[in-house]
Formats: C-alpha cells, sequence, structure tokens
C-alpha cells in the first residue's frame, strides 16, 4: 500500500505544528521522518494513521482518500515509544488482543488466532517467551512484543514513533539491525518518527527532514548526508565546521583560503557560510601552504578514528577527524600550531 500526504497542514491554537506538507511512500518502502523536538514529525505520523485530524489536507492510502477514515478503517499499525503493552496479560495475549476484540464476525477462530500469534512471535523472535508478562521482559524485548502486536491485526501500513527511543544505545543498534532485516523480509510499508539522525540513516531507504513543520529535504541516505539543500540540514545531519566569509564572481573566500562557487555569478560581495565535516578538512604543520592557522588543544582517539580539537586566532572551535594511522605517524600534539585546509566545502549564500 502506498501512502500520499497532501498540503497537511495542523494548528493547535496559534502554533502551526505542520504546515502545508506534501510527500509520497512508495508501496513496501521504509521512510523516516527526522527532525528536531517541535518539529512536527509525530503530528504528522499521528495524522496518518487517524489519531489526530488536520486543518486542511488530504492523506491517501494506496490512492484513495482516508481523510475521514477513522484509525481502524485505515488499516494501520502503530508502534508506540513506551510500549503501551498490557501488564495484566501475558505476551501471548498482548499479541492476541487485537484479533480478540474484532467483531465475531470478522474474529478469527480461536485455533487461527493461536497460529498467527504463535508465528508472529517466531518473527520476532520471542516464541519462547509467550508465557511471560511484560515485568519479565527487558525493554528490547517489549518493543518487539509491541510491534508483533501491531503486525496481528494484518496492518496496510506500519507507523513506529519514536519505537527505541526509552531503550539503551547498544539495545536501540541491535534492534535497527533487526527491524531492517524484518522489513527486508515482509515489505510493510512503514513511516517511522526519529530525532536519532544515525536511526534513521541505518534503517530507512528515504529519508525526509523537517523543521519548524515543513520539510527541509526529502531524499535517500545518501543524498541528504552528501548534497544537504539548506543550512538547517547541513547542521542537523552530523558534525560540522562553519567558515565565515564572502561569494562574488564565482568564488568564495574563507578568511585565507579561496575556492570556486558558480552560484555567486555576480560581482557584488555577499556573506557566505563554507560548511565542512570532520572528515573533509586536513591538517599540516606547514603554516604557509594557505590554510587557517589554528592551534590543537585536545586529540581524542575514537575508534578507527582520531578527532583534533583546535581554536583558531579567533577562539572559534574548529573539529577534524584523522584515521588513527595518520596520527600514528604524525604525532600530532596540543599546543602545536597547525594549518587546517578544506578538502571539500559546501556553500550557502546568507540572507
Amino acid at each position: 500500500m502506498s501512502i500520499e500526504v497532501r498540503n497537511i497542514r495542523k494548528t493547535f491554537g496559534t502554533f502551526a505544528a505542520v504546515r502545508d506538507v506534501s510527500f509520497t511512500v512508495g508501496s513496501g518502502e521504509l521512510v523516516a521522518l527526522l527532525g528536531p523536538s517541535g518539529c512536527g514529525k509525530t503530528t504528522l505520523l499521528r495524522i496518518i494513521a487517524g489519531l489526530e485530524v488536520q486543518d486542511s489536507g488530504t492523506v491517501l492510502l494506496s490512492g484513495e482518500d482516508a481523510s475521514t477514515q477513522d484509525v481502524r478503517a485505515r488499516g494501520v499499525g502503530f508502534v508506540f515509544q513506551h510500549y503501551a503493552l498490557f501488564r495484566h496479560m501475558t505476551v501471548f495475549d498482548n499479541v492476541a488482543f487485537g484479533l480478540t476484540v474484532r467483531p465475531r464476525s470478522r474474529r478469527p477462530d480461536k485455533a487461527e488466532i493461536s497460529r498467527r500469534v504463535h508465528d508472529l512471535l517466531k518473527l520476532v523472535q520471542l516464541d519462547y517467551l509467550h508465557d511471560r508478562y511484560p515485568s519479565q521482559l527487558s525493554g528490547g524485548q517489549r518493543q518487539r512484543v509491541a510491534l508483533a502486536r501491531a503486525l496481528a491485526v494484518e496492518p496496510k501500513v506500519l507507523l513506529l514513533d519514536e519505537p527505541f527511543g526509552a531503550l539503551d544505545a547498544n539495545v536501540r543498534r541491535d534492534l535497527r539491525r533487526w527491524l531492517r532485516r524484518l522489513h527486508e523480509e515482509i515489505k510493510l510499508t512503514s513511516v517511522f518518527v526519529t530525532h536519532d539522525q544515525e536511526e534513521a540513516f541505518d534503517l530507512a531507504d528515504r529519508v525526509i527532514i523537517m523543521n519548524r513543520g515543513q520539510i527541509e529535504q526529502d531524499g535517500r541516505p545518501d543524498e541528504v548526508a552528501d548534497q544537504p539543500k539548506s543550512p538547517f540540514v547541513m547542521n542537523f545531519v552530523g558534525n560540522v565546521n562553519r567558515f565565515v566569509g564572502t561569494a562574488a564572481a564565482g568564488r568564495a573566500t574563507f578568511g585565507p583560503f579561496t575556492v570556486d562557487y558558480p552560484d555567486a555569478v555576480d560581482s557584488t560581495s555577499r556573506p557566505a557560510a563554507g560548511y565542512a565535516r570532520p572528515h573533509e578538512l586536513e591538517v599540516s604543520r606547514n603554516l604557509t601552504n594557505g590554510g587557517l592557522p589554528a592551534r590543537l588543544v585536545h586529540v581524542t582517539p575514537a575508534g578507527a578514528l582520531v578527532r583534533l580539537e583546535l581554536l583558531d586566532d579567533e577562539s572559534r572551535t574548529i573539529v577534524v577527524d584523522l584515521p588513527r594511522v595518520q596520527q600514528e605517524q604524525e604525532q600530532f600534539h596540543a599546543g602545536e600550531r597547525l594549518s587546517v585546509i578544506p578538502r571539500r566545502l559546501t556553500i550557502f549564500l546568507e540572507e
């Protein structure tokens, strides 16, 4: 089933939570809504589910207008951040709940419910815990039970709101891998909300970046990471260094270095900002190579990388990631004066 969101708008009093948002999710696609708290992503997810009613706009499921349908009619499975499991019910009964409360005419018989629940528990690798209660499970196990319960009613669409937000980092990482494998197996059209960039880029086929109720960028994870369309996306997605300068006549200048910038078509000088990820910077002891001079203040090992923290002559922080083997060869140490040169800059003109 495909999802199409057309010009959705939602306000709470004078606050515009979602402002004329449109996008599509293809059948079998896994899409992340990524953004800071308060950007409108959860409100938008709840509108797709039918848990909130938009002020204007349309939600289409498989091309049909679902805007006036309630949650049950939409055939949506919803997974919440805090599990929302029934504490007095076993794992089996929690997963079976959505089937047992169906009207008699649509309710499977007990044997079919049992078969479906055990199949789902095997799918989420928890069949051996079918008779346990939620209090006897770990956080990761409870979240998998919540997912099985959402899948039990055979939804046409799966919506997940910060599904791993209440879990510690290692459990989140394991569950991300597990959910990605599960999605590749069942290919259920899915949308999940997160503020965790690593989670979105690790899981999603497509990432939609939201800010202040609007979409900043919509694209594949590699497109969003490598070709950010706005300073907000550049700053939000990963660590970044910002250099202040000017642009004119096809060139942009940032302190001692100048780079080609074809977007500056006329000779009028305009303020510009150049952005570089820590791995896009190089450092050298050669202070006459046209780079930006800076003092190294801290060296931090970070797995296969070593992170250098420097301060330029105006006390602005610059962060550089080097391969560990390079640091072992160069032996950069705190207190040194180094030259910083970007291998790549992403430039935006400023208002």
